[in-house]
């Protein structure tokens, strides 16, 4: 399985040049006071999608433009933000989408799925479902992280970690189906051979952990989780290759550890994210990431797509 490289990923940043934001790298000085760690966030819930997903989706879309090989309209699959950004791509383009849901799908992802108009399809079934339509409407399908162009766009969020601020001691990623560790540890591996990158996982949802152990993708239980947005239902083939050749580790966390973690990111850098941003952080403090005091640790909050409704929880 060929792993992503450099000159992938700098096609990649060229790609995205203008089309995504470059996201800021923020100092969080009252987190880190409290972990004993200079700590730092990569705030990609400031994409023009939400999630960093709009990253991997566009430069997939442009490489196959590059190719020759732009397709009548798109397919997708997603709990949401992959299903956001294929919405985002598609209109941008003047492309029909069609993109496959599950039914307990966060409502306001959904909303944003159709505000972009595409088509959503809400069925438990994900993958077939969306084999289905690409096959009988001529559509490509875009996956959501078992893509190596999909990867090399979400690798520049790697590199423009290490553009941005001093060579982190650490790096710790949310990971669902493994499309964004897979791209942060190729680019700063690379960049930072001495960076340990760790990817976190719900308990509940942790279908790369169970394919490292087993060799299996696909767990017996479907994922469940308030960290809706890693809930994938498999570990790409892909992404399972860079995870065992990048990456130092994968952990899982406590589900009941996540929510209070998440009220306090929130809190703490008055940024609006999603429960999925907030797993590294209660990783760190249930003390599952080995760290030293002082490190240069950065926190990638992978998306800020949740209903206001549900930050009024946080009271």
């Amino acid at each position: 399985m060929r792993l992503i490289t450099g000159d992938d990923i700098t096609a990649a940043g060229k790609r995205l040049d203008g089309r995504v934001v470059r996201t800021p790298l923020l100092d969080a000085p009252a987190l880190g006071a409290d972990l004993g760690l200079r700590l730092a966030v990569k705030a990609e819930n400031l994409q023009h999608t939400g999630s960093f997903k709009v990253r991997g989706a566009t430069n997939a879309l442009l490489a196959h433009a590059e190719r020759a090989d732009t397709p009548a309209g798109l397919v997708a699959f997603s709990a949401g933000n992959h299903a956001i950004a294929v919405a985002h791509v598609a209109r941008a383009s003047g492309l029909p989408a069609v993109v496959c849901m599950p039914p307990h799908a966060v409502p306001g992802k959904l909303a944003a799925v159709r505000r972009l108009g595409a088509e959503a399809v809400l069925t438990d079934d994900l993958l077939a479902t969306a084999e289905a339509l690409a096959a009988e409407r001529g559509f490509h399908l875009l996956a959501p992280f078992d893509d190596p162009d999909v990867i090399a766009g979400q690798a520049t969020v790697g590199r423009e970690i290490l553009a941005d601020g001093p060579r982190p001691d650490l790096v710790l990623v949310p990971v669902g189906g493994g499309g964004l560790i897979s791209g942060i540890a190729a680019a700063v591996r690379a960049g930072s051979p001495t960076t340990r990158i760790v990817g976190v996982e719900p308990d509940g949802a942790s279908a790369m952990s169970y394919a490292l152990r087993t060799g299996t993708h696909t767990p017996p239980v479907r994922p469940a989780s308030v960290a809706d947005g890693l809930a994938a239902p498999f570990a790409g083939r892909h992404t399972l290759a860079h995870v065992r050749a990048l990456v130092d580790a994968v952990v899982e966390v406590p589900e009941a550890a996540i929510l209070p973690a998440w009220a306090d990111l929130v809190e703490a850098t008055k940024l609006v994210v999603e429960p999925a941003a907030a797993v590294t952080l209660a990783a760190l403090r249930a003390g599952l990431v080995e760290v030293a005091p002082g490190e240069r640790t950065v926190l990638v909050l992978s998306g800020g797509n949740v209903a206001p409704a549900v930050l009024a929880t946080l009271g």
